[in-house]
């Protein structure tokens, strides 16, 4: 096995594309050990030493590699793209001009990315709106209030940071898949769930 290793670092693009993609991973996982401005960082590091995100709380947070928890830039992971994918694939179904376009064959596939980006975007913003209202309003978080400063110009700064954050991740997984070895969103969501088994192997 470790023959195959020693192999496929000698090829030299491949060996490029290995440290390429492994280089992606750790800006990855650095943004999401950044906290958004305007947090009560005592109140997050005491949610995140709390383990009560359990649930759909804690199935998100597990996709974002601990992200959430700590209420990150990256909080979000690459979730609203994989929804906004998802919506795309059952909207062809029904709308015949998506048909027409997938049919088309690569440009056609350019159009549908372009849009699915466009709609990652809208569900990013909808979903950091939601999360700031409801980790100021502690229903989330067991009580603790990680927003106190709940104004609307600081509630825009931490949706706009979120979202940012979601584009960010969403251009290094297609970055990984032009540049890098593999599927770059599969590659990302994968990283995250193997970041945060350490913990969680610790926890049991």
């Amino acid at each position: 096995m470790f023959s195959v290793f020693r192999n496929m670092l000698r090829i030299h693009d491949l060996r490029n594309k290995i440290l390429f993609t492994l280089f992606i991973f750790g800006i990855y996982r650095l943004g999401a050990s950044i906290p958004v401005p305007g947090v009560d960082l005592d109140a997050v590091r005491q949610f995140a030493e709390s383990q009560e995100e359990a649930g759909i709380l804690g199935l998100l947070n597990l996709f974002s590699g601990g992200a959430l928890e700590n209420l990150s830039v990256f909080a979000l992971g690459i979730m609203p793209y994989i929804t906004a994918s998802i919506i795309m694939q059952l909207l062809a179904v029904v709308i015949p001009r998506l048909q027409r376009l997938q049919d088309e064959g690569e440009a056609g596939r350019k159009v549908i990315t372009q849009w699915t980006r466009y709609l990652t975007v809208i569900l990013a913003l909808l979903q950091t709106t939601g999360f700031s209202w409801l980790f100021h309003t502690g229903q989330f978080t067991g009580g603790l209030d990680l927003i106190p400063d709940y104004t609307p110009g600081r509630v825009l700064l931490i949706v706009l940071t979120m979202t940012a954050g979601t584009a960010f991740i969403m251009w290094l997984g297609e970055l990984i898949t032009q540049r890098g070895i593999g599927n770059g969103m599969s590659l990302i969501i994968f990283v995250s769930i193997v970041s945060a088994l350490p913990n969680q192997i610790g926890t049991i």
